[in-house]
């Protein structure tokens, strides 16, 4: 895992719903700084207590409050299951966008990140678009947009729609020219992946068919399954370390 944190990173962030740090890591390779985690899984947790033994940490998004320390960024995929067309009656965690909305209402920070799948069901709890309307109750300006793990070289589709979200009130200046320019790249970012020589994308381990004797084998499929692909991460915060 290679981590290029910078101290004196202008945006700092929360990570909520953490997984095993996929939004935490592309962010800090573009240059952001993460503040604190919240992650309810015990592997997960056992995961970023390595690779951030620094930072904070949280078990459950329903019970944190007041505590918070104030950031620039709150990003999270809150659990998409009952909000995905994938998802099977009784089966999946309970949708906790709300929790996700509760958090944003506290800090009120200056940007939202949230990640969540592209098609949803006519049901869904938290689709993107009652999100985005419950933003804009907050008096953010939200544009949604997709992005797929393969246009910044992965060879799987997985596409996700985005939410990005910038309060009216903010302190800061204002994110600078069209949103589109800035996070609809996606030809640029498809470039900059498939560099020669790039270290990033290896061939798949095999650990989901036959592989006998990975330690914690089920549990690594889970969460890698689960998790935000970091170069993604990376592709729009640089994108808005830019902007900003």
């Amino acid at each position: 895992m290679r981590r290029t944190a910078r101290l004196d990173a202008p945006i700092t962030v929360v990570s909520l719903f953490a997984g095993i740090g996929g939004f935490d890591l592309g962010l800090e390779r573009a240059g952001m700084q993460v503040k604190w985690q919240v992650e309810i899984d015990p592997f997960c947790r056992a995961v970023l207590a390595k690779h951030w033994p620094e930072v904070k940490r949280y078990e459950d998004v329903r019970t944190v409050r007041s505590e918070l320390e104030p950031v620039d960024l709150v990003v999270g995929g809150d659990p998409c299951q009952r909000n995905s067309n994938a998802w099977r009656h009784g089966d999946g965690d309970p949708s906790l966008g709300l929790q996700f909305l509760r958090v944003v209402d506290s800090l009120r920070p200056r940007l939202v990140l949230r990640e969540n799948p592209t098609a949803v069901r006519r049901d869904a709890p938290w689709p993107w678009h009652r999100f985005k309307t419950a933003l804009e109750q907050f008096g953010y300006a939200v544009v949604p947009f997709r992005v797929r793990s393969c246009c910044v070289g992965a060879d799987y589709r997985r596409d996700r729609l985005f939410l990005l979200a910038e309060h009216a009130s903010a302190q800061r200046p204002r994110l600078e020219g069209d949103e589109r320019e800035i996070l609809a790249r996606t030809d640029e970012g498809r470039q900059d992946a498939n560099v020669t020589g790039s270290d990033r994308w290896y061939a798949a381990p095999r650990i989901c068919r036959g592989a006998d004797g990975i330690p914690h084998r089920v549990d690594r499929c889970r969460v890698l399954g689960n998790a935000v692909v970091p170069d993604i991460a990376e592709f729009i915060g640089s994108r808005l370390m830019a902007a900003a």
